[in-house]
């Protein structure tokens, strides 16, 4: 194939891709918006697009930037402290606590891994996310993100195998492709469904 059409259809797969992560972001934007119409809203639609952008950059580069997962952490302190005005210090005090609780587990399930396992299973970037779920979300919700994003990274995988594609123990899994809409995804139940915020 000519380098000329290589290229070609590159920049084509990027436009498309990029398109259709951009509209995923849109209407994860305004599924916030509609689930809580007011300023809890506006911060959920901002952390849908960061959390977007997130999945989209890991899926591409295994990589989660800090200058997001520092915006997602900004945008839930915010979160926390606007439902209640009285009680801001208190709400702060408690997402940052469940955010570096949460840091801190992750962070000691990579550890165990890497010395059970001789290699890495978690990323960093997936270990700060994990702070970013603790400030989001309360505790039922956390296990809930864990849980979506870790089921539709098996289901993926189990997938992939079925088409052929050969696994192996060290086969990578960028986790934050699942783990960062899974956050977003908890927060919206919890707006939409449980009435939390």
């Amino acid at each position: 194939m000519p380098q000329r059409t290589k290229r070609t259809l590159g920049a084509a797969h990027w436009r498309r891709t990029f398109i259709g992560w951009s509209a995923t972001a849109f209407a994860a934007a305004l599924a916030s918006l509609w689930a809580a119409p007011d300023w809890s809203g506006v911060l959920g639609g901002a952390l849908a697009i960061v959390m977007i952008a997130i999945a989209a950059i890991d899926a591409r580069r295994f990589v989660i930037p800090d200058r997001l997962v520092l915006a997602a952490l900004v945008l839930g302190l915010c979160a926390a402290a606007m439902p209640s005005p009285a009680r801001w210090a208190t709400n702060l005090a408690g997402a940052a606590l469940r955010g570096v609780v949460l840091a801190l587990l992750f962070l000691g399930f990579r550890a165990l891994y890497r010395r059970g396992r001789g290699r890495e299973g978690l990323g960093l970037g997936d270990v700060k996310l994990a702070g970013v779920a603790g400030v989001w979300l309360g505790w039922s919700m956390v296990l809930l993100a864990v849980d979506i994003a870790a089921l539709s990274a098996l289901a993926v995988v189990l997938i992939d195998a079925l088409r052929g594609r050969k696994l192996t123990a060290i086969t990578r899994v960028p986790f934050g492709l699942f783990f960062a809409p899974a956050i977003w995804l908890a927060w919206l139940i919890d707006v939409a469904i449980v009435g939390v915020r």
